[in-house]
């Protein structure tokens, strides 16, 4: 499995670029719907979610099954969910307010769940520098792994824009299945988190391992 993990996996990102240019292409085509506009934006934000999911997903994906090249997905997959959130930021700033800096501020005082996607990109920005082995290096892994933590923040922020946006037609079905699985992953990080902290905790005092006495 590994050996078809590795093969497979400049195929399958080279093929995350097709939903981006099938929605593209719609739009321009003018078959999305009444409202082109909103219809590419959200489905650009959408699937920015999905691969943000899909990323963190690829860690405890790994240690389950133990196929190890699995680890060689995330990078990619953080790409391209960066990639789709900030093509979904840059076509709401373009189509939906035509690049007016004063409208996107207006429309932001009167929609804050705007700000709080804004945000989420942002916070992606310095994830997308150092995803790479040199930034890796240079910051030194213990620093990487600390500020490649925020992805858990991004994922909030990005769950509560999008409930946000919904709840105003009371659409939370779907939003309520990945906040479902986003609490099943960040229940998994702590529980693993814990486990490392039971483990260091007898070579910190300098005992070995309590044993149950039976």
């Amino acid at each position: 499995m590994d050996r078809w993990l590795r093969a497979a996996k400049p195929w399958a990102l080279l093929l995350l670029a097709a939903p981006a240019a099938w929605l593209w292409a719609l739009a321009l085509a003018d078959r999305l719907g009444a409202n082109p506009a909103e219809a590419l934006i959200r489905g650009l934000g959408l699937w920015a979610l999905r691969l943000l999911w899909l990323t963190l997903l690829v860690t405890p994906l790994r240690q389950l099954t133990g196929w190890q090249a699995l680890a060689g997905w995330r990078r990619g997959l953080g790409l391209w969910a960066f990639g789709y959130a900030l093509l979904h930021l840059l076509a709401y700033a373009w189509l939906d307010q035509g690049g007016d800096l004063a409208a996107i501020a207006r429309d932001v005082a009167q929609r804050p769940f705007i700000l709080v996607g804004a945000v989420a990109v942002l916070l992606l920005v310095p994830l997308a520098a150092t995803s790479f082995d040199a930034a890796i290096r240079r910051l030194g892994a213990r620093r990487w792994r600390a500020l490649h933590r925020l992805v858990y923040a991004v994922a909030l922020l990005a769950l509560l824009h999008w409930f946000w946006m919904r709840s105003g037609k009371r659409l939370w079905g779907e939003v309520a299945v990945y906040a479902a699985l986003l609490a099943l992953l960040l229940g998994w990080r702590l529980r693993a988190a814990v486990s490392r902290a039971r483990a260091r905790a007898p070579a910190a005092t300098g005992r070995p391992p309590s044993r149950a006495r039976g």
